[in-house]
């Protein structure tokens, strides 16, 4: 628990203006400790505990956010942008005395954000405002950038070190997993298909969010409009598709992430549909025609990379993701290959939806 004094010892620390009045504690979020921070004349900001086992380059990390909404912010938008407030130092963090590690935003006033796709609409919205972000920072120079947490989504070394997992098999978990393992060598070659573009040089490098959940995205509460794209940490060099394909992964499926009763898994078209228009609305024209060929791809891709990792740390003793129960990872893991499964059944219609909403 932290105290008036705690907080308000830490914010003495930052470039703020006005005197500091109270703060609450924001539930959201399972990575960072979030506060919101009151000030006299009614100002607020937002304060936050980084994580620093996850986020262990805390300067790559910072470096990265305020460079990147520096650049949003000398565009013209619709949409705002976080800023990185300063400490007494110049730097945009501060390391307190236990060595925690704190940051201070401004607070996104009259917004929320939501948990569940409750209509198509909201997910258009929602690729929108993806699409926006992509679009507004394609012309970034992606040289200033450093990786937050290397291959992140380098498919390819996912799969080299599922198989390492497989033969190690430290856990003795493997013969209760042989479908799923057959499941991921049977799709060996896709893994290599973007990052295989990449190096040949047939896709281009840009900015990435790279956890393109509905929840960070945070509306206008009277309008319902996107405000401000939030959750900035894994901001780094990758590829659009990256986003596109998580953002299917996480937000066209039918079921939960550890559903049981796969029959419920499917990938929703008409989601897929809304999200792809609503996407390609805003950032169509900064994409290149090879990135749009593959964004039907990407989201089978990035469903089979999450699955892969599931099994992956199944296999090792469930040590990155958190679990509720043993074969908790092996159950996600199968949700993931279902929806890859059903995918790959209607690849043929996402691709038509695909061009229709690109070539209209």
């Amino acid at each position: 628990m932290f105290s008036f004094d705690d907080i308000k010892n830490i914010c003495d620390n930052f470039v703020l203006q006005g005197e500091f009045t109270d703060f609450s504690v924001i539930k959201n979020g399972h990575i960072n400790i979030s506060f919101k921070i009151n000030y006299s004349d009614n100002r607020s900001y937002l304060l936050q505990q980084i994580n620093s086992n996850v986020f262990q380059n805390t300067e790559v990390l910072m470096n990265n956010i305020d460079k990147v909404t520096s650049f949003l912010r000398n565009k013209r938008s619709k949409m705002t942008s976080l800023f990185c407030y300063p400490t007494l130092s110049g730097k945009k963090y501060y390391i307190d005395d236990s060595g925690k590690v704190w940051r201070v935003y401004n607070y996104i006033d009259n917004s929320v954000c939501y948990n569940i796709i409750n209509s198509p609409e909201l997910f258009y919205k929602t690729g929108a405002a993806f699409g926006e972000f992509q679009k507004l920072l394609a012309d970034f120079p992606i040289d200033e950038l450093g990786e937050t947490i290397p291959d992140f989504h380098n498919t390819a070394k996912r799969y080299t070190t599922f198989l390492s997992s497989v033969a190690a098999d430290k856990m003795n978990r493997a013969d209760a997993c042989k479908p799923e393992i057959e499941f991921v060598k049977n799709r060996a070659d896709d893994t290599r298909i973007l990052t295989d573009l990449i190096s040949r040089g047939e896709l281009p490098v840009r900015v990435t969010h790279n956890d393109t959940k509905l929840n960070n995205i945070l509306f206008d509460a009277d309008t319902s409009e996107p405000k401000c794209v939030v959750d900035l940490d894994t901001v780094m060099p990758g590829l659009s598709l990256y986003d596109f394909g998580d953002a299917i992964r996480s937000g066209a499926s039918t079921a939960e992430e550890d559903e049981t009763d796969l029959s419920k898994v499917s990938c929703d078209l008409s989601l897929y549909e809304a999200y792809v228009k609503g996407y390609l609305s805003s950032a169509g024209d900064s994409l290149t025609e090879k990135e749009i060929e593959y964004l039907p791809f990407s989201a089978k891709l990035l469903t089979l990379e999450c699955g892969i990792r599931f099994l992956t740390d199944y296999l090792e003793g469930d040590v990155y993701f958190k679990t509720s129960y043993p074969e908790h990872n092996l159950v996600r893991c199968r949700t993931q290959f279902k929806l890859v499964e059903d995918m790959e059944n209607k690849m043929d219609e996402m691709i038509r939806i695909t061009n229709s909403a690109a070539f209209r």
